[in-house]
């Protein structure tokens, strides 16, 4: 047998236990899920050296790889880190179950009673780069809502996710849930990740989270469904009425406090009747925070610093300090340009007029609009979810920041007194 074959062998015998794991954990109560997650969490702060040690291993072998420090940042995990991630978990417990929830149901006329409750979506992969974190986030968050963890990280944190993939399993042994409830995808290679990809029937969902590339590579060579999350082309459009106090503290919240995430914005939009006012004070602002704006012709008018924007940097995801700037004529025409270009993840507007406003809102086909307020809040901790898998950027099935009821699916459930259909 070859290495492909033992790998693909090695593949399917996890896959058909994380398939069993499901049938058993579907049913638990939710005192059990929250006693399991519980556990997990104790062990966790207690395997923290053995953790730290191998994610040791992981780190050193990305900065002998040249990795970027940024990146390095995000792959390493520290007793205080790990201690975080472990209150996280402690944090899902006290979540509300959402399996067996009614969504709605009624007495039909016939007298059947008709309910569809929430229930968990099965077996669901989940593909992401080099955040071991993730590793436990997403085995919480699907293990609350009763389903069962294919996880799939990057090579480059492959020690670490082992070791904390163990640790949980160890910790479930002692408790009613299934220790196959948490799986880890064996292998490496990119062969690994193509396996749960295409393991429809045993897979029932795939959630990939990271770049653009990683979630292109994942919904083009999918067959089991996908859904996505994650890319973030979020434009801040600051109306003719704005204020522009206001627009001027929004844009540097949305661009600066934290950059590198999918809810920074990466283009602003300044109608033409306040680009005046508004332009010389925000590109001073910019400037000061060390970003760099790409604007069009008549952006760059106001300021030597700014440089052309090219036609890529209209689609840019760049999670730096870099932002897209145009002037627009109309509010019509800065639709125009977030539906040509972003990616339907969050979009701003600035304005004290209310008729903009609900336009805007009403032709902006985003996951999420903001009126008056940063693109940074698109996010489960602060819609008040208390936690979330990802955000989502489809229309089906779920859109924008999923929590735990984003992790089930609905089934009907019919009572009757001995009907039959004449």
């Amino acid at each position: 047998m070859s290495e492909q074959d033992r790998e693909r062998e090695e593949f399917l015998r996890v896959a058909r236990s994380a398939r069993d794991a499901a049938a058993g954990l579907a049913p638990l109560p939710r005192a059990a899920k929250d006693a399991a997650l519980h556990a997990i969490a104790d062990a966790l702060v207690a395997a923290a050296p053995e953790i730290v040690k191998a994610n040791a291993g992981d780190v050193e072998r990305a900065r002998a790889d040249g990795t970027s420090e940024y990146m390095i940042d995000r792959l390493s995990l520290s007793d205080a880190r790990i201690a975080a991630i472990a209150d996280a978990v402690r944090a899902v417990a006290a979540l509300p179950d959402p399996v067996g929830e009614t969504v709605r149901g009624n007495v039909l006329p016939n007298g059947l009673d008709l309910r569809q409750i929430r229930v968990p979506l099965g077996v669901v992969g989940i593909i992401y780069e080099g955040r071991p974190n993730v590793t436990v986030d997403a085995a919480a968050l699907c293990l609350k809502s009763g389903n069962v963890a294919m996880l799939r990280g990057s090579s480059s944190a492959h020690d670490s996710n082992t070791v904390l993939v163990r640790v949980m399993q160890d910790a479930l042994r002692g408790t009613a849930v299934p220790a196959g409830a948490v799986q880890l995808v064996p292998g490496t290679s990119r062969e690994s990740v193509k396996h749960l990809m295409r393991a429809r029937g045993l897979v029932d969902v795939l959630i990939p989270r990271g770049g653009a590339s990683l979630i292109n590579a994942v919904v083009e060579g999918a067959t089991v469904p996908v859904i996505e999350t994650g890319v973030g082309n979020c434009a801040v459009y600051v109306d003719a009425e704005a204020d522009v106090d206001m627009a001027v503290d929004i844009l540097m919240n949305a661009k600066t406090q934290r950059p590198s995430v999918c809810n920074a914005a990466e283009t602003f939009l300044v109608h033409a009747d306040i680009a005046d006012e508004f332009l010389p004070r925000a590109l001073d602002a910019l400037r000061e925070a060390g970003v760099t704006v790409h604007g069009d012709e008549r952006v760059r008018s106001y300021s030597d610093a700014v440089v052309e924007a090219t036609d890529d940097d209209w689609y840019a995801e760049y999670l730096s300090l870099d932002i897209a700037a145009r002037v627009v004529d109309t509010l019509e025409d800065a639709v125009a340009h977030i539906r040509a270009y972003g990616s339907g993840h969050t979009e701003a507007i600035v304005t004290r007029s209310q008729p903009a406003a609900k336009r805007f809102v009403a032709l902006v086909d985003s996951a999420a609009v903001m009126v008056n307020a940063s693109t940074r809040f698109t996010d489960g901790e602060e819609f008040g979810f208390g936690a979330e898998i990802g955000i989502s950027t489809q229309k089906l099935h779920a859109r924008g920041p999923m929590g735990l009821p984003e992790l089930t699916s609905t089934k009907y459930v019919v009572t009757g007194e001995g009907h039959t259909r004449g």
